[in-house]
């Protein structure tokens, strides 16, 4: 018998596991990566480089959300794959720092912003580091940080000096323009604008400073000028579209309306062929390329004139809205206005006139028998966005009271406004063809207006018929001339189209045209918390502080909430005017329009901070300059961008935009600063491991201080990128 074995020992000679204690590991691993720098990283020529970035956040109260990390983990594991590959691969990370959340948070307690920021900031960062991830910390950015801003308000100011050459295809000095109008008035000049002008170089040079501004403000990419917005008057600034939804903002659930306003805006529209141009070179998924294309809008067509009918014009238009039309003669003779359509050979289908609500024309062509009626359907529109409109396929609409006159048949067809009808797109004025479209012939039938079929053997009486193939018929109906003798029946659509086309340029009733739906950038916000305009105002007109004065800091204020008078909370600020001998800030005492002017109250949007950021990263201690020529020729894109698609049609085309800019005065070594992009898509539903975090979140998160729920501060599921 074998002697009994000792107690609690084991015969096979196993050994009991260590316990793996993660919290300690993870911390000595992590401790050692920031004291060896093992994630920092330099430009190497003896390396291959790659670029790997993800939209970086918004520092909301609530801390991390787990569509953040979601994206985040996956960019990581890329990064040190590449890494392990031989790449000098660069992976920073930073916090788009401006928002409104912070400032509404301000106005309830009195914070200051930045102190809300800045804590959000850290616990951001705890979050970041307990999961562990290879950034290099040493790039980070943040959009607050005057040495960040310094050079978003050096882009702007780039773009203020700078017009759109549509010849050369790129941005040019403001300087160049000017000399061509003191050699040549307009003669030759093809630039991107705002309204078309026409002086020569005599009038030039008769103009004064004042009017020369005037003139200058409507070339240059950065401008001032009179755009419909979404006004949102319990938070007192404009908001994107994105940050409205039914009618109310995003934030807080406050009613929405549109308003003209003046604003800064942004030149986008000049880059809209490029921008889809641009889309054919890179990486990107096919669906997100062609919500950007549909974005962008291109279409072909032509600008047509319409005259009003001289009998049934109201009485004369104000001098605010008589812009809209052509001079008007005696008794209304030869008052007239254009549309822009991408189908000139439908116009002998023309059964009515609509403008879009927000159109000069509507006060001018309004009878006043009409007047109460349109009133009353322009205040009602005013509550909805141009997004909720394009959406909504419901009909409605008002008759002005005026008719318009044919230019091919002489018929005069009435003038109605509807909301389906968008102010930025053509001319903010269409002929409608019911016949040929399905938008047309809703309203066509709501209200009982003629339907006219302009291809043979097509069948309206249901729904409207797509009119691209087929032959001609009723271009002129029988029985009807058509002036200057064109006619189109027999034809084929293709035909028509291009002998329409040629008719209405020898006949002088317009001219071919390719149009984009693309709309320049609003870049205004009524905000306290974000980048100063660094600008000042002199005789109404803005001029830019010295270059080497910048950055222009944000003043202090003693209220975040807009002044008794309806200015910007930066009307609170006593210390904000500008010494142009001094070259400094100054007290608004001294304001003497002489040598001492106002500064702007307005803010930069969060866009603004977004847009350069992936250049920055590059360079981001470099004092003189975005982005050095070493630095930016060694890293020259992004290999990777990983973020969420709700970006398609905001960031991702502003960023496109800034960057095809900076390509232009050479600063950036290529046009496309995103060669690859990943969406890593949604997680819908709560997460209990984000949950748990965030119970100990900061007091303005959506649970405060004392867990809880509130969806006031929610941040983006994805990013902060706007």
């Amino acid at each position: 018998m074998h002697a009994a074995m000792p107690a609690g020992h084991n015969i096979y000679n196993i050994q009991t596991p260590m316990e793996y204690n993660f919290r300690e590991i993870e911390k000595k691993w992590q401790r050692r990566w920031v004291e060896q720098k093992t994630y920092h990283v330099a430009e190497d020529s003896h390396k291959e480089k790659f670029y790997v970035l993800n939209m970086f956040p918004y520092p909301s109260g609530a801390g991390l959300h787990v569509g953040h990390p979601l994206g985040y983990i996956a960019s990581d594991i890329y990064a040190r794959y590449k890494r392990l590959r031989g790449y000098n691969v660069l992976n920073p990370m930073g916090y788009d720092a401006y928002g409104l959340p912070a400032e509404q948070y301000a106005i309830q307690t009195g914070q200051h912003p930045a102190v809300t920021t800045e804590a959000n900031i850290n616990h951001y960062r705890e979050q970041l580091d307990k999961i562990g991830f290879s950034f290099d910390w040493n790039r980070e950015v943040r959009t607050c940080d005057p040495k960040y801003y310094h050079w978003t308000q050096w882009a702007f100011q780039r773009m203020f000096e700078s017009y759109y050459d549509n010849r050369q295809q790129k941005a040019m000095p403001i300087a160049g323009l000017v000399e061509a109008f003191e050699q040549g008035g307009t003669e030759g000049i093809d630039a991107a604008c705002s309204e078309d002008m026409a002086f020569t170089a005599d009038d030039w040079r008769a103009m004064d400073e004042r009017s020369r501004q005037e003139v200058l403000m409507n070339y240059r990419i950065a401008y001032l000028g009179e755009t419909m917005v979404n006004w949102c008057p319990q938070l007192g600034t404009v908001l994107a579209n994105d940050e409205v939804v039914d009618g109310v903002s995003e934030r807080g659930g406050y009613p929405v309306v549109q308003k003209k306003m003046r604003q800064w805006c942004l030149r986008v529209s000049a880059y809209a062929q490029r921008l889809l141009d641009g889309l054919d070179t890179i990486d990107w998924t096919d669906s997100l390329k062609e919500t950007q294309r549909n974005w962008i809008g291109r279409s072909e067509g032509a600008e047509i004139t319409f005259t009003v009918a001289p009998h049934q014009l109201p009485p004369s238009p104000s001098a605010e809205s008589a812009g809209a039309l052509s001079p008007r003669g005696k008794d209304g003779e030869g008052l007239s206005f254009t549309i822009f359509t991408t189908r000139a050979d439908t116009m002998f289908g023309v059964t009515f006139m609509v403008l879009a609500p927000e159109s000069e024309l509507v006060a001018v062509l309004t009878t006043p028998g009409q007047k109460a009626e349109v009133d009353a359907y322009l205040e009602r529109t005013k509550k909805r966005t141009e997004r909720e409109r394009i959406a909504d396929r419901s009909v409605s609409g008002v008759f002005t009271g005026s008719y318009a006159v044919n230019p091919l048949t002489g018929e005069e067809i009435p003038i109605w406004v509807s909301d389906y009808v968008l102010a930025g797109y053509g001319t903010g004025a269409i002929m409608a063809v019911p016949a040929h479209d399905s938008r047309d012939y809703a309203f066509a039938k709501h209200f009982g207006l003629e339907i006219r079929p302009l291809i043979e053997g097509c069948d309206v009486s249901e729904q409207s018929f797509d009119a691209k193939e087929g032959i001609v018929c009723n271009s002129p109906r029988t029985g009807c001339e058509a002036r200057g003798g064109l006619v189109l029946n027999g034809l084929t659509v293709k035909e028509a189209i291009a002998k329409t086309k040629a008719f209405v340029e020898e006949q002088g009733l317009g001219r071919v045209k390719v149009n984009y739906r693309l709309r320049d950038a609003i870049f205004s916000r009524q905000r306290y918390w974000g980048e100063p305009f660094p600008v000042y105002y002199k005789d109404g007109m803005p001029y830019m502080i010295p270059e080497d004065c910048l950055p222009l800091e944000l003043p202090e204020v003693a209220t975040f909430l807009p002044t008794e008078t309806g200015e910007p909370p930066l009307g609170h600020a006593t210390r904000w005017a500008w010494d142009t001998e001094a070259r400094s800030v100054t007290e608004n005492s001294r304001i003497d329009n002489k040598t001492v002017f106002p500064l702007e109250l307005n803010t930069m949007p969060g866009f603004a901070g977004s847009s350069a950021y992936y250049l920055r990263y590059m360079d981001p201690h470099n004092d003189n300059a975005l982005v050095s020529a070493e630095a930016d020729s060694y890293w020259r894109e992004v290999d990777l961008y990983v973020g969420g698609t709700e970006h398609a049609t905001g960031h991702l085309i502003y960023s496109r935009f800034w960057n095809k800019f900076l390509h232009d005065i050479g600063v950036s070594a290529v046009e496309e600063p995103f060669r690859k992009l990943v969406n890593q898509g949604m997680i819908q539903g709560r997460s209990n491991f984000v949950y748990r975090i965030n119970r100990k979140a900061p007091s303005d998160s959506p649970r405060g201080g004392e867990g809880r729920l509130s969806d006031a501060n929610l941040s983006s599921p994805t990013g902060g990128v706007e």
